[in-house]
């Protein structure tokens, strides 16, 4: 695949430049513009042939305008010099048509981003559809090969995909970045005595050459899935539950959703006014860094051209503060945080307070319970912190995993839950933007079908 852009960065600035200088001579107050181009090529194998194989390439633009504390925001995907006038005319006018909001404006010129690091987020794969697709066969086929009773297949994709994306603002901020985004990933169907089962794995990185191989995929979607056969019901329990780091990771992000500005100054957050109290245990803490190089999350500036920082979210157990961008700061009375657009690489804590458990150590410490491995609906709620998930998994006795189990629900509240984590395991996963290892609750509702 070729994924050089037909709009270079020194392009995609002048873009940005021209909607300003427009925006200038109609009489904006202030102005913002965000440009980007993205292109991927997608290929999916199923039962060893090609299924799908897609490319695209997509461009855009979106301008937001502030007359006074009256804002007007429009989009394009026509880059052109006559598209990008009328798109900030637009703007413009619609401005002129909406509320003040003594919230609204620009953010502080001293909270920009002044230096902009390379953060090594660019590794583009020029790779061809055939090379694609015989990754995306050999995936599948370890999976289909790795046990007689692996019988389907949803199919196994490779994906590539690069960006690049330039914003700027009225008060002199200009900065851009490039980044890319590949993965590989198989999913599988197995059977055995008339059950049917099915799980799948992936990886995801910035750099290509930091994938797993195809072959390590599909022998461990296979696992996954031959490891669900014979999956029994529980009857209704409270045990210790521990969470796989990918599910983990959920907990956490709902965290950080009750922390959001938006959540805290709507009032719609089960985590009200908690800057300085404890959520957690004692020996709990997370920390974002935004400037890991390469890492999923990572960004030099936020959605509004304000510079990221590192921050310790989670201290000792104590939330330090709330998730802010420029407008949900201004209504809370507070500072932006360099959030908009949420958080750049948070990293949980491993540990507990008596020390560090990979995962056989924290079956061994949990001895009897369940150890959630999928889950299904969207049973959280974010005003009251209920939980409720229909869940599949692996049952513990003595410390070793017994039997899998399904068609189960694990019930609790996210107070609670934060409070009762025993410990994080040391197997972080590095998938996405939250980082995490497993993590091991006290006790939950486990209700059996």
């Amino acid at each position: 695949m070729t994924t050089a852009h037909t709009m270079t960065h020194a392009d995609l600035q002048s873009c940005v430049e021209l909607a300003l200088l427009e925006a200038r001579k109609l009489g904006a107050s202030g102005a913002e513009v965000g440009v980007s181009v993205d292109t991927g090529l997608s290929v999916t194998a199923r039962m060893r042939e090609v299924e799908t194989l897609e490319y695209h390439r997509d461009r855009g633009m979106g301008v937001t305008l502030y007359r006074g504390q009256c804002k007007g925001s429009a989009s394009t995907a026509d880059l052109s010099a006559h598209a990008i006038r009328e798109t900030v005319a637009k703007a413009f006018s619609i401005s002129g048509f909406t509320a003040a909001d003594p919230c609204a404006g620009l953010p502080e010129a001293d909270t920009l981003a002044r230096d902009i690091p390379d953060l090594d987020l660019n590794h583009p794969w020029h790779i061809e559809p055939d090379a694609a697709r015989d990754l995306a066969i050999t995936c599948e086929a370890a999976a289909l090969d790795a046990d007689p009773r692996i019988s389907n297949s949803d199919g196994a994709t490779l994906s590539s995909h690069q960006g690049l994306r330039v914003f700027g603002n009225s008060l002199g901020f200009l900065a851009g970045y490039a980044s890319t985004m590949h993965s590989l990933s198989c999913a599988v169907i197995g059977q055995h005595n008339g059950e049917m089962q099915r799980d799948y794995w992936y990886s995801s990185v910035r750099d290509y050459r930091d994938l797993e191989h195809a072959a390590s995929i599909g022998a461990t979607a296979a696992r996954r899935t031959v490891e669900r056969l014979g999956a029994q019901q529980l009857s209704t329990r409270v045990v210790p539950v521990l969470f796989v780091p990918e599910l983990a990771r959920g907990l956490i992000g709902s965290f950080l959703g009750a922390i959001r500005g938006g959540s805290q100054y709507r009032r719609s957050s089960f985590l009200l006014d908690i800057a300085g109290k404890s959520v957690f245990p004692a020996w709990f803490g997370c920390t974002e860094r935004p400037h890991l190089l390469k890492a999923l999350g990572s960004a030099p500036f936020d959605a509004e051209g304000v510079a990221t920082q590192e921050r310790r979210w989670v201290d000792q157990g104590v939330a330090t503060g709330y998730v802010l961008s420029t407008y949900s700061a201004r209504k809370l009375g507070l500072k932006t945080t360099g959030n908009a657009g949420g958080v750049h690489n948070l990293i949980v804590d491993s540990g507990s307070a008596t020390g560090q458990y990979d995962f056989a150590g924290l079956l061994k410490l949990m001895n009897r319970g369940l150890v959630v491995t999928e889950l299904m609906g969207s049973g959280v709620n974010g005003v009251t912190g209920d939980y409720s998930r229909g869940a599949a998994g692996l049952w513990v006795e003595n410390g070793q995993i017994a039997y899998p189990v399904h068609e189960i629900t694990i019930a609790g509240n996210l107070k609670d839950m934060y409070r009762q984590i025993v410990a994080v395991g040391t197997d972080v996963d590095l998938r996405g933007g939250i980082r995490t290892g497993s993590i091991l609750l006290e006790s939950m509702t486990v209700a059996g079908g």
